[in-house]
């Protein structure tokens, strides 16, 4: 199929040949306006590496992974990522972005964009089968809009493509080819399209619970499900991609997700003895595994910086963080460089409030505040606390780097007039409430762009209500409609302009306190081989193989 080159894409290449982007955002971009990787990666004058050798692989074998089986129904619901990881070996994503960040179509063959982003043909990839021997078609891709865009489903996608996209914008032009007509301009359609409730359903079985009805395009079959105990995959036999030997993947034959609880010391003792060969760290505390293994001579460690982070958020419409004298009070009690450096051992950068962190694209350069607890206390004093505040934080125990940033803050937070009393509870139990606890710690996972981020958390949907993942409830006029012309401009240098305004409303209005983005390590026995370490500690386990 031959595509239109998006004119956009000859000003991305001026603009990286002058300097003013690099070679990763350019293939980034250019990826995004529909052009494939190696293209982009020859303009640029990149060559992508190979993979594997045939004769390095071993076919066969089983794997054991320590995660958290929660329990699963609807998977565009998932606030998790592990259940993410176990499901998307078995349904798909309409597009893939790598650990580089560049973009490529998956169950898509390919995307093309009118010049003002408002009109987005999606061409289906043909010749695509479930596991249960239906065809894969664009009807498939429209029930699965359509899922996201219901409000009844409750879905993170829908804060994120409400503002620009709904049903009635998507157009069925043939069994291979949708085309979505835009609200407004949006350059992240391809990224959305891969976050991690994102997987495409069958829309002739799916009603509601995947588990009952578990049929995808991916390479394994769900053999097993127990919620609080176990997920068993085994190989699908027909998958339609081949490995590096011209055999269909995956290599392994089984893959079992074992749920050992949230505490990772026993995880760490089973990695020792042998009894699994890897920890599913995507929803759980790292550094202590990290710490624990690093030395370990059977063990490979796989490092990656991201975009990752934990936000303390106040419920902007609850007090006393309604008022923003309390939210701006709080913020200046974190201690940042002490938070990072014993929450979680120094392995991380410092953050400014704001949620863009200085790896993505957008991110404009912006102050840090310094820890102060005078000028807390002032405003707090104005707020009318002149003798402090009592304030209750609940955090997820699993998290043990939250858990210590909470005794941080509480103790550095005193001297202002702040007395928190934290409320430890199971990550479980708090997913449970997140949304609702009017003062808490949680952790959002790396996104590529920046406006993601901010369109996931901070937005709210066509009748100003918060949007499904916007924690703390709190909504800017100003800052909604920055954000909509962020969506729109693909020029990074004017998108970092606007990214200027929006990261100053957020610090200085807002109510996310971010001390510290995270590193992040994909941990695994070394017997276990063909792993790449994602940003977002995804998995992508046909690619995985084992030597004896």
């Amino acid at each position: 199929m031959t595509l239109k080159i998006h004119p956009a894409v000859n000003d991305l290449k001026s603009d990286y040949d002058k300097g003013k982007m690099s070679r990763r955002e350019f293939i980034r971009f250019a990826t995004l306006l529909g052009l494939s990787a190696t293209a982009a990666g020859q303009m640029a004058g990149f060559a992508f590496p190979t993979t594997a050798s045939a004769g390095a692989i071993k076919r066969g074998g089983k794997i054991r992974i320590a995660a958290p089986v929660h329990k699963v129904t609807h998977p565009a619901q998932f606030s998790w990522i592990c259940p993410s990881n176990q499901l998307r070996q078995v349904a798909e994503y309409m597009s893939y972005t790598d650990e580089n960040n560049i973009t490529h179509p998956y169950l898509l063959e390919s995307w093309q964009p009118s010049a003002d982003l408002k009109t987005w043909t999606l061409n289906v990839r043909k010749g695509i089968k479930f596991n249960n021997g239906d065809d894969f078609t664009a009807d498939d891709v429209i029930f699965t809009f359509k899922q996201w865009l219901d409000k009844n489903v409750g879905s993170s996608m829908l804060g994120m493509l409400e503002g620009y996209l709904d049903a009635n914008g998507i157009e069925k032009v043939s069994d291979s080819k949708v085309v979505l007509h835009l609200k407004t301009a949006e350059i992240g359609v391809p990224e959305h399209l891969f976050h991690y409730p994102a997987l495409v359903l069958n829309h002739k079985t799916f009603e509601g619970d995947f588990i009952k009805a578990p049929h995808g395009t991916g390479p394994y079959l769900l053999k097993e499900f127990v919620e609080g105990e176990r997920c068993v995959l085994v190989r699908r036999n027909d998958y339609r991609i081949k490995g590096a030997d011209g055999k269909s993947l995956p290599y392994l034959d089984t893959v079992e997700f074992v749920d050992m609880g949230t505490e990772t010391a026993p995880m760490i003792a089973a990695m020792q003895s042998g009894e699994i060969d890897m920890i599913d760290q995507g929803d759980m505390s790292g550094p202590e595994v990290y710490q624990a293994l690093k030395g370990n001579p059977k063990v490979q460690i796989y490092p990656v910086a991201t975009n990752q982070t934990r936000v303390l958020r106040m419920r902007a419409d609850m007090k006393p963080w309604s008022d923003n004298r309390v939210r701006q009070a709080l913020k200046l009690c974190q201690n940042r460089e002490k938070i990072l450096a014993l929450a979680y051992f120094g392995e991380g950068m410092i953050g400014q409030d704001v949620h863009v962190s200085p790896k993505h694209p957008e991110y404009c350069p912006i102050e840090t505040p310094k820890y102060d607890p005078e000028k807390a206390k002032k405003l707090l004093a104005e707020a009318g606390y002149p003798n402090g505040v009592d304030v209750n934080v609940a955090v997820g125990s699993g998290w043990k780097e939250i858990v210590r940033y909470a005794e941080i803050l509480k103790e550095d937070a005193l001297p202002a007039g702040f007395r928190i009393n934290i409320q430890t509870m199971p990550n479980s139990q708090y997913w449970e409430k997140w949304t609702e606890v009017d003062l808490g710690i949680t952790t959002w996972a790396h996104r590529p762009l920046g406006t993601m981020v901010l369109n996931l958390g901070y937005t709210s949907d066509s009748k100003g209500a918060p949007a499904p993942w916007n924690e703390s409830k709190w909504v800017d006029k100003e800052f909604s409609e920055l954000i909509t012309k962020a969506n729109g401009t693909l020029d990074v240098e004017e998108r970092r302009k606007i990214f200027c305004q929006l990261e100053k409303i957020q610090q200085e209005r807002g109510s996310a306190a971010i001390a510290f983005w995270i590193n992040v390590w994909t941990i695994a026995s070394k017997r276990v081989q063909g792993i790449v370490s994602h940003p977002s500690l995804y998995l992508k386990l046909e690619d995985f193989w084992v030597n004896a």
